[in-house]
Formats: C-alpha cells, sequence, structure tokens
C-alpha cells in the first residue's frame, strides 16, 4: 500500500533563538511520504480507512487552484486504489499549475465551481445536488475537515519529544509550546484534545502546556470557533483558553499577510532564507508561521528557557 515514515524532530540554530534563550524546534511532518506529507496524511488517515470499510471507491472533495488537501487526497486515491474528484473554487487555468497538474496526474478528476456556488457546495448546502451529478460518492468537507481528521491530527501528539531539548540534563523548561499554522483549525484541534487526553493518562510533567495557532487566512475570530466547536465534539467538554482547562491554546491572528495565499515581498524574503537554509517554507502555511514565532521571540514574547516544537505541516509540492 504506502509506507509512512515516522516524523522526526530537527533542532533549528538561530541568534535570535540564542539571545532570547528559546530553544526551537521543527517536527517534520513533511518528510514522512513524497506526497502524503505534512498534517493531510493525519487528517485523511482515518478518513480513508472508514471510506475503504464503507466499501464506496470514489471520493469527492474541494479545494481552491493550490489546494494541498486536493494535491494529498489524489496521491492517497492511487495508492488506495480510490476513484477521486476534485472540485476547485473558480476556473481551471490552463495550462494547469503544478498543484493541479499533479492531481490529475493522479487520476483525479477536475471540475471548476463558480465561487459563487463553491461556498454553497462545500459547506454541504448542495449536497444533495451533487449526489446527483455524480452518483455514489463520498463526500470530504473542504480541507478534509471533519471529526476522522480531527481523531487523526490528535495522533500526532505521539511524537512530540521534549526530551530532545535535553530532558533532565536541563533546567525545566519555562513553557513547553505547540506552534502550527491554521487554515481550519481541525489541526489544533486535534492537537489539544490529544494533549488533553495524554496529560490525563501520563501528567502535566510529560506533555505541552500550550497550543499555538498562526492564522493563515483573514477572518476574525473565525477560526478560533471552528476550533471550539472541533474539540467540544470530539472531547465531549469545551476547552479553551478562556476555562480552566488542562490545555492552553490560541490562535494569533497577526500574520495573515493580507490573507489566505496573500504574500508580501516582506514573507517571500523571509521565506527564500529557509530559516538561513534550515528549512524549506513556503508562503501560504509553513512561512507565515515561521516568520510568526521568529517575530514573537524578538518581541520577547516567550519566557527565556521556552521550548518550542513547530509542526512543519508540508505544503512544499515542487
Amino acid at each position: 500500500m504506502i509506507s509512512i515514515a515516522q516524523p522526526k524532530l530537527q533542532r533549528l540554530s538561530h541568534p535570535l533563538f540564542n539571545q532570547r534563550g528559546v530553544s526551537v524546534a521543527a517536527l517534520r511532518l513533511d518528510q514522512i511520504h513524497p506526497t502524503i506529507h505534512g498534517n493531510k496524511w493525519f487528517k485523511l488517515k482515518r478518513n480513508l480507512a472508514r471510506i475503504q470499510s464503507s466499501g464506496c471507491r470514489r471520493v469527492l472533495s474541494f479545494g481552491g487552484a493550490y489546494s494541498n488537501h486536493l494535491y494529498a487526497l489524489a496521491a492517497a486515491g492511487k495508492a488506495f486504489d480510490l476513484e477521486t474528484i476534485g472540485l476547485v473554487r473558480g476556473e481551471l487555468v490552463k495550462p494547469l499549475n503544478a498543484v493541479l497538474s499533479f492531481a490529475q496526474s493522479q487520476g483525479m478528476q477536475l471540475h471548476p465551481v463558480a465561487r459563487s456556488d463553491y461556498r454553497r457546495m462545500a459547506s454541504g448546502e448542495l449536497r444533495d445536488a451533487l449526489y446527483a451529478r455524480f452518483g455514489a460518492v463520498e463526500i470530504l468537507p473542504e480541507g478534509g475537515s471533519n471529526g476522522c481528521a480531527v481523531e487523526g491530527c490528535a495522533e500526532i501528539v505521539d511524537f512530540l519529544d521534549w526530551s530532545h531539548f535535553g530532558g533532565d540534563a536541563l533546567p525545566p523548561a519555562a513553557e513547553r509550546v505547540v506552534a502550527l499554522a491554521c487554515g481550519t483549525a481541525a489541526t489544533l484541534a486535534g492537537l489539544v484534545v490529544g494533549l488533553d487526553r495524554q496529560r490525563q493518562s501520563c501528567g502535566e510533567a510529560t506533555t505541552a502546556d500550550r497550543v499555538l495557532g498562526v492564522s493563515v487566512l483573514r477572518a476574525e475570530a473565525y477560526l478560533a470557533r471552528e476550533a471550539r466547536a472541533w474539540i467540544a465534539t470530539q472531547s465531549q467538554e469545551l476547552v479553551s483558553r478562556d476555562s480552566s482547562s488542562r490545555v492552553d491554546w490560541g490562535i494569533d491572528e497577526r500574520y495573515d499577510f493580507g490573507g489566505y495565499a496573500r504574500r508580501t515581498a516582506e514573507l517571500d524574503a523571509f521565506v527564500a532564507m529557509g530559516m538561513d537554509s534550515q528549512l524549506p517554507l513556503e508562503h501560504v502555511y509553513t512561512g507565515k508561521l515561521f516568520f510568526a514565532l521568529c517575530d514573537q521571540i524578538r518581541r520577547g514574547e516567550f519566557a527565556p528557557g521556552s521550548e518550542i516544537i513547530a509542526l512543519h505541516t508540508g505544503g512544499i509540492t515542487a
């Protein structure tokens, strides 16, 4: 079938980190598979198992012209012998870009959807119309974000090895933070659910203190609402930064650079540097995440002695 490697932690060095006394490592989810990588594998794995057990062989989902989700779903469809259909927001501009060209090469059927109809389709409002048009098909939401995806992402906490920073050889960390870029908040919700369970079974000393999401889109408070809903559904209790919950979390909205997939010269320059060539970055997700972390460390928003594990969620497709 497919072979998924265990993600590795990569310690990052930077004069800024030394100056502020902060330790940073990247969890290289981008390296677990050549094409079905990053958080997309964790969002897809339980959905794929559910679809296979249902006996259905056709999967339909949604995304923009540069959708990492459609890219990964197309690759997974080929690997799992599933027929895949991608409804693409807007026009299909020829020649296709690298993301859509790859998806098509994996056997995905691509269909453009007018922007005026896309949101209604992706939200499920026109689900009956989709069944009428495409027949028997499993429908995954935009980004693959659903309950199965959140549960899959909860498994990421198993790879957060805080001993990577030195463990008992060093003074206790001032704070342990897991950081990630957020587009739908399903991965963040999964981390919170997983850490909550980990804390209940293993104790506070062995797990993270906080989950920090960096919004890559401009939609005030939207991702926080989405995260609360996912967390409440999966854990049967509302875990929020405003409550006395076991897991603290929040979403920083200062680093969207104008909106989803928007970019500036400042962001482009940062991405091109790739954390001094230590990491491959792109401007939609990982570039914004690591820019945000560097800026927050520079501002002194992390106490000296803090340990940060940042999720490299993939997105490098060419």
